[in-house]
């Protein structure tokens, strides 16, 4: 759950009060904390691209940023399995898809959980072909591809809970500074059987759902297809959805990691998985970043001819997209959390520059809703419910009377 409003857009840092200065601290007090070894077994470096997740499908899954075959095929897949509800054609024929791409921002995921309500308000939200999810994006993303039904659902996550049902104290900080049991438990009630049908039932029709976690032993984002984990449709497949979902909200240092069984060589070993948000922002998987068309062509029973298709990238970016002044104390504390969240912000910014070079260079539209320039935070603890709701009423309103997606990543209209 990267980037909170107090490392990057709040105009008030942390007080004595608050958990969150120390959460960037985390990884200088763990350095000296961590005097031994790891007896974890953890997947050895020439095994990494061969090992496989014990209890779900061996293609669900693919490391960003390589050319993976399983992505491609699956997607080419997908293509072939359209219903009318995914795309629209205008009068030249062309095939247009509708792509939602959910950022990290923790608690500020109240505000593009509001613009989500605003947007089925309007009457203009699509069914989007393909939802990704980062951090806080993790935990809206599914809800955000099931549709405008699951609007609820995602207005009580956001604005009924507080920091006492993300996380609590922990007396000694080994492999975190605080315990995930209680945001466990909210993902354990938010996504149960029920959830996992749904999106199962959508991947058949052709929608693709992907979650990103970082691996933090191969410093790589792993991509999970969530809609194939969904079709195995067992206790096991639910439970590693869940894990997904934790694993990729999991701020490394301040949450403990989440471990996967993996097995490679006849050997079984531990993948240590958390914020997706350490390696991305946002984002799409490789495959078709490098365009429909290369993921289309050459592929037997398709019957889609490439030039033709065009796709709408909107991107919800869980943040402000121009920098924030802060006074910033001269105190070590407030310093290292005013420069990671610094990078965090210039990290995010690449993110979606890249995505829009992508739509400019192919046949896409580029879409981009961040929080307002100016906004000002009240909060009193990290997970305000206040505050909270006070983000997801602005989304609402600015979407529920038609939202001005910005049309470039500086946030210029164009």
């Amino acid at each position: 759950m990267l980037q909170s409003k107090y490392n990057i857009y709040s105009t008030h840092l942390p007080t004595h009060r608050t958990m969150p200065g120390l959460f960037y601290c985390a990884i200088f007090i763990l350095f000296f904390l961590s005097g031994c070894a790891s007896e974890r077994q953890a997947v050895p470096e020439n095994l990494s691209d061969s090992a496989q997740i014990i209890g779900i499908p061996p293609d669900s899954r693919a490391v960003w940023g390589q050319p993976n075959s399983v992505i491609t095929q699956d997607y080419c897949s997908s293509l072939k399995k359209d219903t009318k509800d995914c795309f629209s054609i205008d009068d030249q024929g062309n095939k247009t898809y509708s792509v939602l791409l959910i950022s990290s921002g923790a608690e500020n995921g109240a505000f593009g959980s509001g613009l989500l309500k605003g947007w089925s308000q309007s009457g203009s939200r699509p069914v989007f072909k393909i939802v990704t999810g980062i951090s806080t994006g993790a935990i809206m993303a599914p809800f955000a591809f099931l549709g405008s039904a699951y609007d609820q659902k995602l207005e009580e996550i956001y604005t009924t809970h507080s920091t006492k049902d993300v996380y609590r104290s922990k007396i000694i900080p080994w492999d975190s500074l605080v315990k995930n049991w209680p945001l466990k438990r909210l993902i354990d009630k938010y996504f149960d059987k029920q959830v996992l049908r749904e999106i199962a039932k959508e991947y058949d029709k052709g929608r693709r759902l992907y979650i990103g976690t970082t691996d933090l032993d191969t410093q790589q984002l792993i991509v999970w297809n969530m809609g194939e984990i969904a079709s195995v449709g067992d206790g096991t497949a639910l439970a590693i959805f869940r894990k997904i979902i934790l694993a990729s909200a999991s701020m490394p240092g301040a949450f403990p990691p989440v471990y996967f069984q993996a097995k490679a060589n006849g050997k079984t070993y531990e993948e240590m998985d958390m914020d997706g948000g350490v390696t991305k922002q946002v984002f799409l998987p490789y495959n078709v970043l490098q365009s429909f068309k290369k993921a289309s062509e050459n592929q037997p029973g398709m019957n889609i001819d490439p030039s033709k298709l065009r796709y709408k990238i909107y991107i919800l970016l869980n943040t402000f997209s121009d920098p924030v002044w802060t006074q910033v104390p001269d105190k070590i504390i407030s310093i290292v959390i005013r420069t990671i969240g610094t990078i965090i912000k210039a990290q995010s910014i690449g993110d979606v520059y890249q995505l829009y070079a992508f739509t400019k260079l192919g046949n896409g539209d580029f879409n981009l809703a961040c929080i307002p320039k100016g906004y000002i935070r009240h909060d009193k603890e990290f997970f305000d419910i206040v505050e909270m709701k006070r983000l997801f009423d602005l989304g609402f309103k600015e979407a529920s009377r038609g939202y001005h997606w910005k049309k470039t990543p500086t946030g210029d209209l164009e």
